[in-house]
């Protein structure tokens, strides 16, 4: 059984090695370079006040994923907010973006967003797969992103509204 609950900062290696997990298999996240533990340390405590940040884990406290909703930056009205999600590569299909995402809305509700915007790579199928499935629609498309890398790809927008 997956248990949903709010992520701290003793949770960031788990977070991280999650991440750099599928940052190394390739072609699912925007992120092209490991990162660690201190960059969710510190996103987390800068985002405190408009952000929700929750793993998911085991009965035996392993964190089998996570996810979170942020300010949507400059391209998003206010009353947006973005949203990532990570799974443990081999974890997939265990309920674990069901129960994250069911969290995730309660949560971004209370910050008062009322839609979450998905920016996701046209190239990743699992990530559309899994946001479609979750009640996002498409509303838009950016082409041409240039990653970190240098790999263009292009980007499809999805969007669930919260009321």
């Amino acid at each position: 059984m997956i248990h949903v609950r709010p992520a701290h900062d003793l949770d960031a290696r788990d977070m991280a090695a999650i991440l750099n997990a599928v940052i190394e298999i390739g072609g699912t996240t925007a992120m092209t370079h490991p990162i660690d533990a201190q960059y969710f340390i510190d996103r987390m405590n800068a985002e405190r006040e408009v952000s929700s940040w929750l793993v998911a884990e085991k009965p035996d406290g392993e964190i089998v994923g996570f996810q979170w909703v942020t300010r949507g930056g400059e391209y998003l009205p206010p009353e947006a907010a973005e949203i990532a999600t990570f799974a443990k590569p081999g974890q997939q299909g265990l309920g674990i973006g069901s129960k994250l995402m069911e969290a995730t809305k309660a949560a971004a509700k209370r910050l008062g967003y009322t839609w979450i915007n998905a920016n996701i790579r046209a190239d990743n199928e699992s990530g559309l797969t899994y946001y479609q499935s979750r009640g996002f629609e498409d509303y838009g498309r950016i082409e041409g992103v240039r990653m970190a890398n240098g790999q263009v790809v292009d980007k499809v927008l999805k969007r669930y509204d919260l009321t």
